[in-house]
């Protein structure tokens, strides 16, 4: 009995693919048969793919899976510096909390880029806290990353000033396989070790129903003291084929994190030893379960090609820092200097419940000589928050409550655009406009004020795209505008609050004068309405409205795979930002004269580099990456202060290299790794995150070991 394959088009949580499945024929040496692939696709980005790519309207990169393991990334990090324009800092060494800023924008808690995982948004609070103080994902379930710097604001909004970070998740495989990976990251200046383990199993267990479950844990240390790391992250996925255009798509992940933060260091400690840690009290815990639920149909619509997506997502998470302090007599202040003793500690636990649902429909249709993509989507997300802060005096165990709210978000959005294609498509206009509803409530349950605010935005977009030579020129543009709202720590912690509002603006072309070399050009250019930071004042942070605020630059991508030497891929990209504060700061009723500084953690230069060379079954893997110095204040400090949480921070290089051998061994396919992370042992550090204030350094050289058996 001989098996035949039903080829099926489908759209899986924002990203199409083709899914191959084994279907038991009724007869014997039955052809294959060929379902025609639906015209109409819904997802703005499209698949995640290098041809998807060259008629992407907007800056876009994507990371495959196969660079992933080639370029030896240990974190997401690692894999995130690939990218022209992302900036992305190791605050664990262990990759628990990544710090990622897009084109010059602020990368602590990645606040200003939307991240999203198969389509779902990654934020404990997508709204209200879109700082990612939990980062429930782990880099060995990354199938691919897809990054999107610019055009995405009508369909994704909002808080994508930053573009979006897709992380696209392993996918069910069309037959039974199974994957075991293990790996080793050694620091050579200290001898810490970090493992890194991960199992998956699935496939499909009949011709319409796939399975998997994934696990990964880390454990151990990075290259500092005190960065005990504990990671278990699991993930149970099913996808369903309901008919032959309909499909089913859900998952359940728990995820759970218990670690030791090292934290920052005086200026003085750092030069001391920079691999020791000053916050012995500092740790990280947390955990969520998360689930998401995703409706695909392909249909004819008055027999147009239509798609109706509907995606469904909710978690409930707990999440937990605590930190080392010097407390006052009263426990009403919580001095964070890394130079002083400890005698209290502050812990400040949130709990989360979000639900968010999304229905969209995508119709095509044809006007003469004009074609066009209809989408209509809205989304809706409920938000529930506890946030409180307690601090302990250790000498009694005495525990003072000093902070307790209630935040609650309710967020309704709609959206609707229409793709214009003339020229048999090679010309593209999107139109498209995105209105936000926003309300918000907190409640500070110690005092008893309550206080609603409500926010409504229409924002508009147009991105344009142009094959001008197909395969060889394309011209792309786009006008975007977004948002941030009101976030619920800076009312926590006092200071201005307020919506940001940017416009973003986007040109370039991709060009490819030889099928050997391809290369992306582009200008953006960012502006701010009321661009608010995070400063700090007298050893506590706040937020400050910087007022109107402009990013401008432009971004080159090359990759060339020379003809002369099969094997050899290299890429590079570079980044030019130059950013500029046009206001100046009120503190109080005093003017702070910040008008023509720059904004802070904004590096003029950035550089990406990679050398790929494979030799049958032998992989060698070179890449590096660099980072200019940047301000990170307001008043653009020069010279650091003694605690060193201010001053300019000096720009840096990372080399990273790996080899790495495949082979079989009876029926499973193995691959072995051997990868140097920070090869020069670069001494670089980066401004610390929240409560951390000081130098926080970066990892310092690691070997890498890895084990992969692929059934």
């Amino acid at each position: 009995m001989k098996h035949a394959t039903t080829r099926i088009a489908v759209t899986l949580a924002g990203s199409a693919y083709l899914a191959s499945l084994p279907l038991a024929a009724a007869e014997q040496k039955q052809d294959t048969t060929i379902l025609e692939e639906m015209i109409v696709k819904g997802d703005w980005l499209g698949p995640p793919t290098k041809d998807s790519v060259r008629t992407y309207p907007g800056g876009r990169s994507v990371v495959t899976d196969t660079e992933l393991q080639q370029a030896g990334a240990r974190t997401l990090e690692d894999a995130l510096r690939l990218v022209p324009g992302v900036r992305a800092q190791d605050e664990t060494g262990t990759g628990i909390l990544p710090n990622i800023g897009v084109r010059g924008l602020d990368p602590r808690r990645s606040s200003r880029t939307l991240v999203l995982v198969d389509g779902i948004p990654i934020a404990l609070a997508p709204y209200g806290q879109t700082g990612l103080s939990m980062f429930p994902l782990t880099m060995q379930t990354v199938d691919r990353v897809d990054v999107a710097r610019g055009g995405a604001a009508v369909r994704y909004g909002p808080n994508n000033v930053g573009g979006v970070i897709n992380f696209i998740s392993k996918p069910i495989q069309d037959k039974f396989s199974a994957t075991i990976r293990e790996a080793l990251t050694i620091s050579t200046e200290t001898g810490n070790v970090l493992t890194d383990s991960y199992l998956r199993a699935g496939g499909f267990v009949n011709d319409r129903l796939g399975l998997q479950f994934q696990a990964n844990t880390l454990l151990g240390d990075s290259s500092r003291a005190h960065s005990g790391t504990e990671v278990e992250n699991l993930a149970l996925d099913a996808h369903w084929f309901v008919t032959d255009n309909a499909d089913i798509k859900a998952g359940l992940q728990y995820y759970n994190t218990d670690t030791q933060l090292p934290g920052s260091l005086s200026p003085q400690a750092y030069n001391q030893d920079r691999f020791q840690s000053q916050r012995p009290y500092d740790k990280f815990q947390g955990d969520t379960v998360k689930g998401h639920l995703v409706y695909n149909q392909n249909f004819d619509l008055f027999g147009s090609p239509a798609e109706f997506n509907w995606t469904n997502f909710a978690h409930t998470s707990d999440r937990e820092f605590t930190v080392g302090c010097q407390l006052n007599a009263a426990a009403t202040s919580c001095n964070l200097d890394p130079s002083k003793v400890s005698d209290g500690a502050q812990t400040s636990p949130r709990t989360f419940t979000v639900y968010g649902t999304e229905p969209r429909l995508t119709v095509g249709a044809k006007t003469g000589w004009l074609d066009h993509k209809f989408t209509l989507g809205g989304r809706y997300v409920s938000e529930a928050v506890e946030q409180g802060v307690d601090r302990t005096r250790l000498s009694t165990g005495k525990v003072t409550n000093a902070q307790d709210f209630h935040f609650g978000t309710d967020a309704f959005a709609l959206y609707g655009s229409d793709t214009l294609s003339v020229w048999n498509e090679r010309l593209n206009i999107t139109p498209g406009l995105r209105s936000e509803w926003i309300e918000q409530s907190s409640n500070n349950q110690l005092t008893g004020k309550s206080v609603d605010s409500s926010s409504n935005e229409l924002l508009p977009g147009v991105d344009v795209g142009i094959k001008l030579w197909p395969d060889k020129l394309f011209l792309f543009g786009n006008v975007h505008k977004s948002l941030q709202p009101v976030q619920f720590t800076q009312i926590t912690l006092g200071g201005d609050t307020g919506v940001e509002k940017t416009w973003n603006y986007e040109a370039g072309l991709r060009v490819s004068p030889l099928s050997e070399l391809d290369a992306t050009f582009s200008y953006f250019r960012i502006d701010f309405d009321n661009q608010i930071v995070g400063v700090v004042e007298n050893g506590t942070t706040k937020f400050r409205n910087l007022g109107q605020a402009q990013h401008q630059g432009y971004e080159t991508e090359l990759d060339w795979r020379p003809s002369f030497l099969a094997g050899l891929d290299l890429k590079a990209g570079y980044t030019y930002v130059d950013t500029e504060q046009l206001n100046n700061l009120f503190s109080g009723t005093t003017q702070v004269a910040f008008k023509n500084n720059e904004v802070p953690f904004s590096s003029h230069h950035q550089i990406s580099l990679q050398g790929n060379y494979r030799i049958n079954t032998v992989n060698f893997n070179v890449n590096g990456s660099y980072l200019s110095s940047a301000y990170t204040d307001a008043a653009n400090t020069v010279l650091e202060n003694a605690i060193g949480d201010k001053g300019k921070i000096p720009g840096y290089w990372l080399w990273n290299a790996q080899i790495t051998k495949e082979f079989r061994v009876d029926k499973a396919n193995m691959r072995v790794g051997l990868g140097g992370n920070n090869l020069f042992n670069q001494d670089y550090y980066f401004r610390g995150v929240d409560t951390s204030l000081g130098r926080m350094p970066g990892p310092g050289r690691s070997v890498m070991l890895s084990v992969q058996m692929d059934l």
